[in-house]
């Protein structure tokens, strides 16, 4: 194998990595068990014990009725319960899950089914006289609350401020009260809880309160692997970030704050929900998640997120936002949760994604409403400003093309001396100037921007559910099937063929034949076009629009070059231009003339063994 076919092979095997990568996360047959919501485990929760296990709440609290109330902005409509005051539902008004087609009324609604959500919990001394008095934990679901609205139902106006309290209070005189805040226009509500005069039955010894948002992110897309491939649990403080990604099944993973925390959060696909502390809050924070299987070789994960607020003699007063939302750049921007969003490597890739790529593509949007259009006019765009690259990828392809006569030549002189054609191939590359990765030094440095692109269209919610043809491509975000196999293919694990992956493979596979002339890289014009249509029909068809797109401009920068430029290089030409030597011609020179001096064959020369003396005849 020469060099550029062993540089290909270790491209492709690079991509290979990568996907696998991606996918690696596909369901254990074994591990197909219900998900189960992990806890962001504090002190409080290891002595947590079900309503079915006791009689009632270690504290008694004064009866009050119970109520639902909605509140309903532009943006969202939240369902409370008087039970602890918690969520029972977050619907984003702007937004339909999957399932809307079948079901025109359906909205997106992030809280699990049948959870009561974002609670409370504390160790406590039960208001008992009972001379045991052993320890046990007060969960905010036992606690019945009063809301002061006077009406179940809850307007808040663009711009407007409403404020939802609710009042628990127990008969020696504890009172635990939870305030609500919401502004029209505005994705994030702000939480209060004080609690006061309950040093007669709180723990001494452990004096937090957990506070969480317990169940993670309801999902609502269509492929709920992919929605666990992009889910984590977040941990922001002193200006860095640490992920949290739960990738074995059924084995938690967690992790704690060391210092002052900026943000708690998780996300899915394309939601997020983040708990934001006051500035200078000092308590523990832990995210905790876990990977379980769901029916139809599907998976959940799920992500808790908590915070341990300190306690002074029983009392609190703790204040923090909650958002829960769209992961839309814009909109994360003004809450300062950026960072959610996976653009990729942060030292390179992500200043492209999140810095030009990201902008660029939402400027021709707002000129062109169609994303399907806007897609291709960005590819457009990216072609021209990765001409410089592709040029000299192709310049490199050409001059190889140029010289593959003799190349061919040697091979046929010396067919059996694997040294010797070295000698003499690195002889053509240094007469003619031809560096052996000329060709793969360009498509690297494309990387980058190739990884940065996948993550903005990937990832980009605006593409949510936003067609291009009224019928075929009705959805950029999900790929667009237009068969499937009664069978999983070995290894792949797909049996869904995207219609615009199979047009990319196609285009690849010209841009390979217009590309390679050696006969013994052959397999690479077939091999490498057929994984990568394997490997994309997973992917989101605008994401595959864009490549294509890519590729039938290659193509036509390639045909233009060979049938229409003026400036056809010749191998004459080729032999009067300015020489350099590359670092990858030194090393090989370098290596092959040590190897002469030491009188030994270079890596890859087969050793030839001596002919075995005849034996002498028998004398008769």
């Amino acid at each position: 194998m020469d060099k550029r076919s062993l540089l290909a092979v270790v491209m492709i095997t690079m991509l290979m990595a990568f996907w696998m990568f991606m996918q690696q996360r596909s369901v254990d047959p074994q591990a197909a068990k219900p998900a189960s919501a992990p806890t962001a485990t504090a002190g409080t929760s290891k002595s947590q014990i079900s309503n079915s296990e006791r009689n009632g709440p270690p504290v008694q609290f004064m009866p009050a009725p119970q109520r639902t109330i909605v509140v309903t902005s532009d943006l969202y409509t939240i369902r409370f319960t008087s039970e602890g005051a918690l969520v029972r539902s977050w619907v984003l008004n702007n937004y339909k899950p999957h399932y809307a087609k079948s079901e025109p009324g359906a909205v997106v609604d992030l809280i699990q089914p049948g959870v009561h959500e974002f609670g409370f919990s504390f160790l406590v001394v039960p208001d008992s006289m009972s001379s045991q008095r052993p320890i046990d934990t007060l969960l905010s679901r036992e606690i019945p609350f009063t809301f002061d609205a006077t009406s179940d139902s809850i307007v808040v106006a663009k711009n407007d401020t409403v404020r939802l309290t609710a009042t628990a209070a127990t008969a020696f005189g504890g009172v635990i009260t939870r305030t609500y805040e919401f502004t029209g226009g505005a994705y994030d509500v702000t939480s209060r809880i004080v609690m006061t005069g309950m040093q007669r039955v709180y723990h001494r010894r452990t004096r937090t309160m957990l506070i969480e948002w317990k169940n993670g992110i309801r999902y609502q897309e269509g492929s709920s692997v992919d929605e666990s491939n992009n889910a984590v649990g977040i941990i922001a403080e002193g200006g860095s970030l640490t992920e949290i990604d739960a990738t074995d099944f059924s084995q938690p993973v967690g992790d704690t704050s060391k210092t002052n925390i900026d943000y708690l959060a998780t996300r899915s696909k394309y939601f997020a929900v983040a708990m934001l502390p006051q500035q200078g809050f000092a308590g523990k924070a832990s995210v905790y998640g876990q990977r379980n299987g769901a029916p139809d070789e599907g998976v959940v994960e799920r992500y808790s997120l908590g915070v341990e607020v300190p306690m002074a003699d029983g009392n609190i007063d703790y204040t923090t936002r909650l958002y829960v939302g769209p992961m839309q750049y814009d909109t994360l921007e003004a809450y300062g949760l950026t960072n959610i969003m996976n653009f990729g490597w942060k030292w390179i890739v992500k200043p492209i994604g999140e810095y030009f790529m990201l902008p660029t593509f939402k400027f021709i949007h707002n000129l062109i409403p169609n994303y399907g259009i806007a897609i291709i006019l960005f590819a457009l765009l990216m072609k021209v400003l990765l001409y410089p690259l592709s040029t000299g990828q192709l310049e490199s392809a050409k001059k190889m093309q140029l010289v593959a006569p003799l190349l061919n030549e040697v091979r046929m002189r010396y067919p059996d001396d694997m040294q010797k054609q070295q000698q003499e191939t690195m002889k053509i590359y240094s007469e003619y100037g031809i560096n052996p990765a000329g060709g793969c030094l360009p498509l690297v440095l494309q990387m980058p921007f190739l990884y940065a692109l996948y993550a903005v269209l990937n990832l980009n919610i605006e593409l949510r559910q936003q067609g291009f043809l009224p019928v075929w491509l009705t959805d950029l975000s999900i790929p667009d099937v237009i068969f499937s196999l009664p069978f999983k293919l070995p290894l792949f694990n797909i049996d869904q063929f995207s219609g615009l992956a199979l047009l990319m493979g196609t285009t690849m596979f010209i841009q390979q034949k217009q590309a390679i002339s050696d006969p013994r890289q052959k397999a690479m014009v077939y091999m490498m076009p057929l994984m990568l249509t394997l490997m994309f029909s997973s992917l989101p068809s605008g994401l595959n629009l864009y490549y294509f797109v890519f590729n039938v401009v290659a193509i036509g920068q390639t045909i233009w070059q060979k049938k229409f430029s003026k400036n056809q290089l010749t191998l004459a030409d080729l032999k009067k231009m300015p020489k350099k030597e590359s670092w990858m011609q030194r090393k090989i020179r370098e290596a092959q003339e040590m190897a002469a001096a030491q009188g030994r064959l270079i890596p890859g020369q087969p050793t030839q063994r001596p002919q075995k003396p005849s034996k002498p005849g028998k004398k008769k």
